[in-house]
């Protein structure tokens, strides 16, 4: 199982989703902004390594919203997607296709990656 660590950066009443860029495996997908827990790495030490990485922001990790496993074709993942805000920088599409903040109402208007939707549900439900 692959250990993947998630941000769910809100602005006022907007959470922030990234487009995955269209060479990688579920290319064009929307998803959080994050990925995969480097051995030695604590989940929000990889989580500000790969804020950094993709976004070129500095992030404050806060508490874990939830967490999900899901299995899909090629890798089993154990998505844990934490509370965070920016701390530092504008977000720069650095690895994504697209940047949106968007409602949960607007949820629906986006084809989120398979592990996302349970995380989904919980926030249409906030």
């Amino acid at each position: 199982m692959t250990e993947v660590v998630a941000a769910l950066i809100w602005d006022r009443d907007r959470f922030m989703i990234c487009r995955r860029p269209a060479h990688k495996a579920r290319g064009l997908l929307w998803e959080f902004v994050g990925g995969k827990v480097e051995p030695g790495e604590t989940g929000p030490q990889a989580l500000a390594r790969e804020c950094r990485e993709e976004l070129d922001i500095a992030v404050a990790v806060g508490d874990v919203f939830t967490d999900v496993t899901h299995v899909y074709p090629d890798i089993t993942v154990h998505l844990t997607l934490y509370n965070a805000s920016i701390a530092e920088g504008t977000p720069k599409l650095l690895e994504h296709a697209d940047l949106r903040w968007i409602t949960p109402q607007e949820i629906p208007l986006y084809d989120f990656c398979p592990a996302d939707t349970e995380i989904l549900e919980k926030l249409k439900r906030q």
